[in-house]
C-alpha cells in the first residue's frame, strides 16, 4: 500500500474521530466568536490612532479578521498530538509501528485533518465578520489564498504539536508546550495590533513568526493583493518551515521506539 493510501485512509480515520465529537469543533469556534465580535467592538477606535495600518480605509473588524483565522487554526492545530498520545495509551501506536505503515502517513494524515478543519472554521469566520460589517476587496482570490495560509499554518503545528507528543508521550506536557507557545505567537504578530505602533522588539520578532507570516498573506490576500511580493515571500517561508517540521515529526517516532 502506498503512503499516499494510507495518508488517506489515515485522515479518514482522524475525520471519524472528530465526527464523534462534533461539540469539539463547535468549542474550537467559540474563542474566536469572542475575539471576532467583543474584541472587534471593543477596540475599533484604534484604527484613529496615526500610522495604524490601512487607516480609514480599513475597520478594526477586518484588520482582526485574518488574525483570528489564523488564531483558530493555530489553536486547532496545536492540540494534533493529543491523537497521539491517546493512540499510545492505548496501544494503537504501537501496533501502527509494528505494521508495515508509513510514519511519515501518520503525521500527514494528522496534518492533513486539522487542515481541513481549520479551512472549514476560517470560512465561517470570515463569513460571521462579513455579516458584522466587514468588507474584502481581495473576494475569492483572496479568501483563496487565505486558505493557502491556513492550511500550510495548521500543518505546521500539527507536525510540532505530533513530535512533541511522540517525545514526551503526556498529555499534560503536550498542553503546557502548546499554550507555552501559541499565546505568545499570537501577541508577537500583527494579529491584533500593528507592529509599527508596538514596541520595536516586537515589530522585530514578528518578522521572524510563523504564526504573522500567516496572518500577513492572510491580510493582504483579503484586502486585494496590494503587495503580492509579500504573500509569496511569505508562502514560501511557511512552506519551508512545514517541510522541515514534517521532517523533523517523522524523526521523533525513532525518539519514541527508543524510549519504549
Amino acid at each position: 500500500m502506498s503512503a499516499v493510501t494510507q495518508t488517506v485512509l489515515l485522515t479518514g480515520r482522524q475525520a471519524r474521530q472528530g465526527m464523534r465529537i462534533p461539540v469539539f469543533m463547535v468549542m474550537n469556534l467559540l474563542q474566536p466568536m469572542v475575539w471576532l465580535l467583543l474584541f472587534g467592538q471593543l477596540f475599533r477606535s484604534v484604527i484613529e490612532i496615526p500610522g495604524f495600518a490601512g487607516g480609514a480605509d480599513v475597520t478594526y473588524l477586518e484588520y482582526l479578521t485574518p488574525g483570528v483565522v489564523m488564531m483558530t487554526a493555530m489553536g486547532g492545530a496545536a492540540w494534533a498530538g493529543t491523537t497521539f498520545v491517546q493512540d499510545m495509551d492505548r496501544g494503537v501506536m504501537d501496533r501502527f509501528l509494528a505494521s508495515p505503515t508509513s510514519r511519515g502517513a501518520l503525521v500527514a494524515a494528522t496534518m492533513a485533518w486539522y487542515s481541513l478543519l481549520a479551512c472549514a472554521q476560517a470560512l465561517v469566520v470570515v463569513g460571521v465578520a462579513w455579516l458584522g460589517g466587514a468588507r474584502f476587496p481581495g473576494g475569492w482570490a483572496g479568501i483563496a489564498v487565505m486558505l493557502v495560509a491556513v492550511v500550510l499554518l495548521s500543518c505546521l503545528f500539527a507536525a510540532l504539536s505530533a513530535a512533541v507528543a511522540l517525545l514526551t508521550r503526556q498529555q499534560e506536557a503536550l498542553i503546557g508546550v502548546s499554550q507555552l507557545l501559541t499565546i505568545p505567537l499570537m501577541f508577537l504578530s500583527s494579529a491584533v495590533m500593528d507592529p509599527s505602533l508596538a514596541p520595536d522588539w516586537i515589530a522585530d520578532v514578528a518578522r521572524f513568526n510563523p504564526f504573522d507570516w500567516a496572518v500577513v498573506v492572510a491580510r493582504e490576500g483579503l484586502q486585494g493583493f496590494a503587495d503580492a511580493g509579500t504573500v509569496w515571500l511569505h508562502l514560501g517561508l511557511l512552506a519551508a518551515a512545514v517541510a522541515a517540521m514534517s521532517g523533523l515529526a517523522t524523526l521523533a517516532f525513532r525518539a519514541y521506539r527508543r524510549a519504549l
